[in-house]
């Protein structure tokens, strides 16, 4: 959980959040990012179970586009700033591949320093 500073002003409280965390509560609600510009979960199995491993793809791909996009990133800009191709972060948002913790850990570092 993280800690709020809270302030008054005119007689209202408000609460000072971190500016990333101010951009991924505003990216959870923005409508620019609809879920058809987002990858499709896979299907289910016939007991009613997604594939665990495609699931996980997605679900990382579609919390690296939200993030980015929070940001106000491209996918080049963001390839960049994290030192990675371009061609894997298109690939990591289509949930094509599954990012290994090294390369996960330099998108997360360039979308902290936004």
């Amino acid at each position: 959980m993280k800690t709020v500073t809270t302030l008054e002003l005119n007689g209202e409280k408000y609460a000072v959040v971190p500016m990333n965390e101010y951009r991924r509560l505003v990216s959870a609600n923005d409508a620019a990012i609809a879920d058809d510009d987002l990858p499709p979960m896979p299907p289910r199995r016939p007991n009613g179970d997604y594939p665990a491993i495609a699931a996980a793809r997605v679900s990382i791909a579609r919390d690296v586009i939200r993030s980015r996009k929070a940001a106000g990133l491209s996918q080049a800009e963001l390839a960049r700033l994290a030192g990675i191709r371009v061609e894997t972060l298109n690939r990591i948002e289509k949930a094509k591949v599954t990012p290994d913790v090294a390369t996960m850990q330099k998108i997360d570092r360039a979308l902290a320093a936004r």
